[in-house]
């Protein structure tokens, strides 16, 4: 009896703990565990401020991020919802907290810039976390195969975004660059739990979906 008790508790606290964090995200301003990160300081270097066009691009791509994490948030919720082993758990647990720091980064970022976040992040969040349920439900290796692919888009999508910031946007960059990082930690991570690769039917579609997004979030 008393494991039985323990297995129903469980998954109460994680049903509590995803719809906490479905709040969180939504409705309340995120609060990073680090820092946010800032440019190196050069020499000789000057300040420049963004002309109206140069703050307009960034703001964009910076809106687009934000949404970017208000997803992932939704995706590592839903797949730790239903994860089997405990070390899987942990690690999407823990993944979610940094993810969680990326989201405070770009939201004050955006508020920096005179932006506002995407319109459709109850969009974003509730079609991200039905993805992140399906791939758990689908077994934890094919879970941690979806992390494995989804970081790697993310870091080629972040890639994309440093070569569109504005050079004289140094703090945007400086946000961006450690989220590639973290990124890249996650992807990895997840192959050492034993990721298994994806079909690429499914990456594909991984690949529509994203660029569906990003191009929504950019605008609106």
């Amino acid at each position: 009896m008393p494991k039985l008790h323990s297995r129903k508790y469980d998954g109460l606290d994680r049903l509590l703990t995803a719809a906490d964090g479905a709040l969180r995200a939504l409705f309340a301003p995120a609060r990073a565990s680090r820092p946010t990160p800032l440019p190196p300081v050069i020499a000789g270097a000057v300040s420049v401020g963004l002309s109206d066009q140069q703050r307009r691009e960034a703001a964009g791509l910076m809106r687009v991020n934000h949404a970017g994490e208000i997803a992932a948030q939704a995706l590592y919720q839903g797949q730790a919802l239903v994860a089997r082993n405990p070390r899987v758990h942990q690690a999407l647990i823990e993944a979610g907290r940094e993810e969680t720091d990326h989201l405070a980064w770009t939201q004050q970022r955006l508020a920096e810039l005179g932006a506002r976040r995407s319109l459709l992040d109850p969009l974003w969040y509730g079609g991200s976390f039905a993805i992140g349920v399906l791939a758990g439900l689908a077994g934890d290796r094919t879970s941690l195969g979806f992390i494995e692919e989804t970081e790697r888009q993310v870091e080629g999508h972040l890639d994309s975004h440093l070569e569109r910031l504005p050079k004289e946007d140094a703090r945007s960059r400086a946000i961006v660059e450690q989220m590639r990082s973290d990124e890249i930690a996650h992807g990895r991570r997840a192959n050492e739990l034993g990721a298994s690769p994806l079909p690429m039917p499914v990456r594909q579609l991984m690949q529509a979906t994203s660029r569906v997004m990003t191009r929504s979030a950019y605008w609106v």
